[in-house]
């Protein structure tokens, strides 16, 4: 039987209790596609709702962004604030310790984007939830697993409820308040922590909220 992942405070401070000791994700790169799609924005507010380890949020903040991070986790966090002190970018970062599916900024931003976020809510509606955060002329980036048929694990093989479609996300994306700049899905190849080579499956969409 497939193992059921909760996607809670519990299971995210374990996961990453269990990569810092295998020392997965502790100076892995932002995802490539973050450089790529914000390249021809102006650094403004940024939220990077689920932002793990910090690898966007101190990329974004060197970038000139000023920068709200958020995740379930503690351990991702304080792992994430000392890459942001070792890149000296602290003064651009807020981390914030919050559960997504209840937490409410109280403020818009110029980019929202996640990469690879699970909350303990279905994904689709997670996506529609943070869109919510742009601020009108801003710009909302989601990174994601690409569903992937008879997936059951974590990481590089998702399960079923921590993946999507690309339809999916941009059937969720009105067209009268929404320009979808990027709808793509991707296939590469990374080398994990003991050396072996695994292939993810990802879908980037970019979309620019009408002002």
């Amino acid at each position: 039987m497939a193992e059921q992942h909760e996607f809670d405070k519990d299971y995210w401070e374990r996961h990453w209790h269990q990569a810092h000791g295998n020392r997965a994700g502790a100076g892995s790169p932002p995802h490539p596609y973050l450089a790529h799609e914000t390249s021809g924005l102006a650094p403004g507010t940024a939220l990077d709702a689920g932002c793990g380890t910090g690898a966007e949020a101190v990329w974004l903040a060197s970038h000139g962004w000023q920068v709200t991070a958020v995740d379930i986790a503690s351990e991702a966090l304080a792992r994430a604030a000392d890459r942001a002190t070792s890149s000296q970018v602290s003064e651009r970062v807020r981390w914030v310790e919050a559960d997504l599916t209840v937490w409410d900024p109280g403020a818009r931003f110029d980019l929202v984007t996640t990469h690879y976020a699970h909350p303990a809510m279905p994904q689709l509606a997670f996506y529609d939830r943070i869109a919510a955060w742009v601020e009108p002329g801003g710009t909302l980036l989601i990174v994601g697993h690409l569903h992937a048929p008879g997936a059951t694990g974590h990481g590089h093989h998702p399960p079923t409820e921590a993946s999507v479609t690309l339809p999916d996300i941009t059937a969720g994306l009105d067209s009268a308040s929404w320009e979808i700049t990027t709808a793509t899905e991707h296939q590469r190849t990374v080398t994990g922590p003991e050396g072996q080579e695994n292939t993810l499956h990802d879908v980037v969409v970019r979309a620019a909220r009408r002002p």
